[in-house]
């Protein structure tokens, strides 16, 4: 008990869902991670329906899910994941019907005891240019980096609740994980923490004759998580172009080993790893 397969941002993509079908039949893990992004990209607005990511959860997600569980039978992993800051919180909640048959589990600000090791998941991101805003808040501080919008604008998809009780990502983390001992803590983020190999992106400056800067825009919270506590292993995604920059998709920060499965190509980035021996993970890119 403990093969894992991490990927993420699969943005509802069947082509890469069905490429992740694949591997899980034929590699059989004992647990799967979906780091967020789940679902097809829309609009933001709010007049427009959200009736593609219904119908992708309804007659895609728990249809292909739930035939893969009838094959594999008691071969079926545990499958993980959490929302990203493209899906729309109105359309996330209703992937609680798989929960409610165990075919998935929905981490976010939750945690789970396997074994030796003790498994959380936390979606939020800070603050980006977008304007959707379910799954973003203030980072350590109610600061803005240029051209972001704040999360108190933007668009929600359904009113903030209380799953979260803090307004920033540090007071998040804090409340999640309070006294617990992380030595075997297994963490799935959707945000890569700040100024590492994982959060290089891209971004357009608006400075004439410098149309494109590369950047770091990670969680500076995360990255203070991490340096503090040690936790075993941290999973991450959002920033696309991240490996492709840095030439890197894993990180040992201390005792901690943090992996993304973030990717800018049409390929599924599948990152595989031994609960046991983090530091032998592999990367592939499998063709869709």
């Amino acid at each position: 008990m403990n093969t894992c397969l991490f990927v993420s941002d699969l943005h509802g993509k069947m082509s890469r869902y069905e490429a992740l079908f694949k591997i899980i039949k034929k590699e059989k893990p004992d647990f799967v991670f979906i780091g967020g992004d789940l679902l097809p990209r829309q609009s933001v607005s709010q007049s427009t329906p959200q009736a593609e990511g219904i119908t992708f959860i309804n007659n895609f997600l728990l249809q292909k899910f739930n035939k893969l569980r009838e094959i594999m039978d008691c071969a079926f992993p545990d499958i993980f994941f959490i929302p990203g800051n493209s899906d729309q919180k109105i359309v996330t909640d209703l992937l609680i019907e798989g929960e409610k048959s165990d075919l998935w589990r929905n981490l976010h600000n939750r945690s789970v005891v396997i074994g030796k090791y003790h498994i959380y998941g936390y979606a939020f991101v800070p603050p980006t240019p977008f304007k959707l805003k379910d799954w973003e808040k203030f980072d350590v501080s109610e600061e803005l980096g240029a051209a972001c919008i704040s999360p108190h604008n933007g668009f929600r998809s359904s009113p903030s609740d209380s799953d979260s009780g803090s307004n920033t990502i540090k007071g998040d983390l804090e409340l999640l994980t309070k006294e617990d001992t992380l030595e075997f803590g297994v963490f799935l983020f959707h945000s890569p923490p700040f100024q590492t190999y994982l959060d290089l992106a891209n971004i357009n400056t608006g400075n004439p004759g410098q149309q494109m800067e590369t950047v770091h825009l990670g969680s500076k919270a995360i990255r203070a998580f991490i340096d503090e506590k040690q936790p075993y292993i941290t999973m991450h995604g959002h920033i696309h172009e991240s490996v492709r920059l840095s030439g890197e998709w894993k990180q040992p920060f201390g005792k901690t080993w943090s992996f993304s499965a973030a990717h800018d190509g049409p390929e599924l980035s599948v990152i595989k790893f031994d609960l046991h021996v983090p530091m032998w993970a592999t990367r592939r890119l499998i063709k869709t």
